[in-house]
């Protein structure tokens, strides 16, 4: 069976559902592809800067979101050690939501998905993807049901990819990298009855990784880090008896008094969650075919500055505002557009990338950071600043999502 589509979107999480969204409001015929089963626990540091809250208003998610999201995140801390540094959050200076806060992605990615189906975006999911051909204006792609034998061909002039950046992808069709000492791996826990106050963002600081912490609108405390291959080999040396992600929660425990503080009663819930290597980079030129990029699937950031999402979500909407302006969906004019939203990410995120980077080889080398320490106790006010520098109060760019729009 063969279905026509103006977009085939691959992925659902929140840069998938986000483009599916805003193209199926703006009139377009779109499929929209995920192979995993939601809700679904995910890795991810689940926060959601206070720019991206107008964008959920035009999501139409706004009022669930705020129902279930946790306290505004009003202070950042800085854990390195025994010692904490704790300083006020940069708020948002126009608008109505000055600060960001923190949602599971089982609610957020669920929410995004079932308003992609009522905004008219033809789901697909449990389904992936086995094989893509064609090009810009004319693009086939082959579908699998999970559990299934059933099987279906999607026709558009549009793929979006928005899969997870650490997932191998056979349509892809990149080289896996070889193996590194330095390759970043990430674990996620849930915590019942932390010791953490609401509304604090802390980072985590340790040798060979980092990490952070936060509570969402359930009272749980998420605590998430990006440990490298040479240090979770030595810690399960360390705790021979212990699995990977409890050898790095113990050594969490032993290098951190703020985690250790905050988790001493807590009791885990569900299983720790891992994934990678991690692969923090732009992707944006090494795909094989013609697709548009966002989320994970263009670049990933080093995950210290906690602005993922963000980068999910706004890297959809400038594509989608790029591609609903275009008077066809030719060949020529979709590689013009390609070109456009290409520049127009670079502008937007290279440079978040880039200190993302920074912070992060600094907080995995503590001895850098205890010497900054005295003056971050001094001017707790450098931490607001990189906090600043990171993205969490730059706007979209090109103003008010409902204008550009219309």
């Amino acid at each position: 069976m063969s279905c026509s589509h103006d977009a085939i979107v691959i992925g659902a999480g929140p840069a998938g559902s986000t483009a599916a969204i805003l193209l199926a409001q703006a009139g377009w015929s779109v499929a929209l592809v995920e192979k995993q089963v939601f809700p679904r626990r995910k890795v991810c540091g689940e926060c959601i800067a206070a720019t991206n809250l107008p964008l959920l208003d035009e999501l139409g998610i706004s009022e669930d979101f705020h129902k279930l999201a946790g306290h505004e995140l009003r202070q950042v801390a800085l854990m390195l050690g025994k010692r904490t540094v704790i300083a006020d959050m940069p708020a948002l200076p126009h608008g109505r939501h000055a600060w960001g806060r923190a949602m599971g992605r089982e609610h957020l990615d669920t929410l995004l998905i079932q308003r992609a189906k009522t905004a008219g975006a033809d789901i697909y999911q449990p389904w992936s993807v086995r094989k893509v051909s064609g090009g810009f204006g004319d693009f086939s792609c082959e579908i699998a049901a999970g559990g299934s034998a059933a099987t279906r061909v999607l026709q558009a002039p549009v793929i979006i990819a928005a899969h997870g950046s650490w997932e191998p992808q056979a349509f892809m069709q990149a080289e896996k990298p070889p193996r590194a000492a330095s390759d970043l791996f990430a674990f996620k826990a849930n915590f019942q009855g932390a010791r953490l106050l609401s509304g604090l963002l802390p980072v985590l600081s340790f040798a060979g990784g980092y990490g952070g912490m936060v509570i969402d609108g359930a009272g749980e405390l998420t605590l998430a880090c990006c440990i490298r291959r040479d240090t979770l080999k030595a810690c399960r040396t360390r705790w021979p008896n212990a699995s990977a992600a409890e050898a790095v929660e113990a050594y969490l425990r032993a290098t951190c008094a703020g985690a250790e503080q905050a988790l001493e009663g807590a009791a885990r819930r569900g299983a720790w969650l891992s994934v990678g290597p991690l692969r923090p980079g732009i992707r944006l030129g090494e795909a094989r075919h013609e697709f548009f990029l966002v989320g994970n699937a263009a670049a990933e950031a080093h995950p210290i500055i906690g602005e993922g999402i963000s980068m999910a979500l706004q890297s959809s909407w400038l594509l989608c505002r790029k591609l609903i302006a275009c008077p066809n969906k030719s060949g020529s004019t979709l590689r013009a557009v390609h070109v456009d939203y290409t520049r127009a990410w670079h502008r937007h995120f290279a440079s978040r990338l880039r200190l993302a980077s920074l912070f992060a080889h600094l907080a995995m080398r503590p001895s850098l950071g205890s010497a900054l320490l005295p003056l971050l106790q001094h001017w707790p006010n450098m931490i607001t600043q990189g906090a600043t520098l990171s993205g969490k109060v730059r706007p979209l760019e090109l103003g008010p999502l409902h204008k550009e729009l219309a």
